[in-house]
């Protein structure tokens, strides 16, 4: 493997996990999924349709998205929200997110376990 496909490889690696949480945290207002794609591509997330979609389902099956259909829109369009276990879990995940960050940055700077 050279060093770009293993950057690519570790790129991807880091981004999968963060797609969540960075979709939870957009959510809390109301976005129909291109555009979230759309958000997520311009923070520096780079994920695809057949990901982010997929996601979305998940999340909303887990009780941490709701949904409505807006057919006022000459293109009936699925809004998404974040509901209130989603908050819950988007919080922890931020936490948890803080905690590693902190970890990795001590490590970077040469810091130990102990």
């Amino acid at each position: 493997m050279n060093p770009d496909e293993a950057l690519a490889g570790g790129l991807q690696e880091l981004r999968r996990g963060t797609v969540v949480l960075a979709s939870l945290l957009l959510l809390r207002a109301p976005g129909y999924g291109y555009a979230l794609l759309e958000d997520l591509r311009g923070l520096g997330f780079p994920v695809d349709a057949n990901t982010l979609y997929p996601l979305l389902r998940r999340l909303e099956a887990q009780g941490m998205l709701v949904s409505e259909w807006n057919t006022q829109e000459a293109r009936p369009r699925k809004f998404y929200r974040i509901s209130p276990a989603g908050e819950r879990l988007a919080a922890e995940l931020l936490a948890e997110w803080d905690r590693i960050d902190a970890s990795v940055r001590r490590l970077g700077q040469g810091g130990s376990t102990s």
